[in-house]
């Protein structure tokens, strides 16, 4: 007789309230249009569509990030869980915990891991993720959350030593004030015994980072503009998704890859889940999407620094293209 397995107790505890997330994200969406230069939230990329072309990005030769910063926990990992011997693993903005699962299996093999605390502000996908994760370890607990981590990381249970994990190079979306707020209420978020991995796209010739975000089959360009076709059903606009093209732009003064949308020709767009906003869009205006910030080592630890955070160690794949940091509190 083969034995049932046993699932993992799991715990969703949700602080966002959709209703209040969604008038938000109109609202943001509305001053972001409004400014000067435009540009809209990074969240209208992803429908399922837009999922699966991000997925798709993500295997492209010209694009790196996913695959440097994978080879950098492939081969640190088992150090990472020794160095912290973290009881709770929690991830920031942790989607499906793909990469994490590596993170997972080390603290499981180091015999400190006690519970699994994903954050992200989909409670579709962390309760998707949570489900498959607790399929896989039995006897981990799960403690989902979600949440805005601008809001809500006090939610994240953090009992006994927990290792806070940041991938992906999220970081870079943020402009460097949203930066500086989001590292100090990290900070306040850890324990004296407590770490926090943060991964960081690095700095590198510009044509390579402009290809990276502009490929050769035209796939980025497709989940740039896929961000219209997401709007045009959320919030009832009429933007023409056939008179915009995509550019990979690089933005040296900041130091970031900026994604825009750039209109073909002169347009008027409707858009009534915004407060009815008419928006004129000439030829050649620039509505920026993304962006997507390239660091030095040093100006990592320069902004851990000042978020009172101290550097033990840093690693990068063996390209130099990524880098994995892991911090305390100083």
């Amino acid at each position: 007789m083969t034995a049932e397995k046993t699932l993992s107790p799991v715990t969703v505890e949700v602080h966002l309230d959709q209703s209040e997330w969604s008038s938000h994200l109109a609202e943001e969406t509305r001053d972001g249009l409004l400014a000067d230069p435009p540009w809209i939230p990074p969240v209208w990329f992803y429908d399922e569509l837009g999922s699966e072309l991000f997925d798709a990005i993500t295997r492209l030769p010209e694009y790196y990030p996913t695959e440097a910063e994978r080879s950098i926990l492939a081969e640190r990992a088992d150090e990472i869980a020794s160095v912290t011997g973290a009881q709770t693993l929690a991830e920031l903005g942790s989607g499906t915990s793909d990469k994490t699962k590596l993170l997972l299996d080390a603290l499981e093999r180091g015999g400190t891991l006690e519970r699994f605390a994903p954050f992200d502000c989909s409670e579709e996908i962390l309760r998707d993720a949570s489900s498959s994760i607790s399929a896989d370890r039995p006897g981990i607990a799960v403690h989902a959350v979600v949440g805005d981590f601008h809001e809500h990381l006090d939610g994240l249970p953090t009992d006994g030593v927990c290792l806070l994990a940041f991938l992906g190079s999220t970081i870079g979306n943020l402009d460097p004030a949203q930066r500086k707020t989001f590292l100090a209420e990290v900070a306040s978020t850890l324990d004296d015994d407590d770490w926090f991995l943060l991964g960081t796209d690095l700095v590198k010739p510009v044509d390579r980072l402009v290809r990276a975000y502009d490929d050769a089959e035209g796939v980025t360009a497709r989940f740039n503009i896929n961000a219209l076709s997401v709007m045009n059903d959320e919030l009832g606009a009429d933007f023409d998704p056939g008179s915009i093209e995509h550019r990979s732009v690089w933005n040296a003064e900041e130091s970031r890859i900026e994604m825009h949308l750039v209109s073909l020709c002169d347009q008027r767009v409707s858009i009534p889940g915004l407060r009815g906003l008419h928006l004129e869009v000439p030829e050649g205006r620039h509505l920026r999407t993304e962006i997507s910030t390239k660091f030095t080592s040093a100006q990592v630890e320069t902004e851990l620094a000042a978020a009172g955070l101290a550097v033990h160690e840093a690693w990068t794949d063996r390209s130099g293209d990524f880098q994995l940091t892991l911090a305390r509190l100083a």
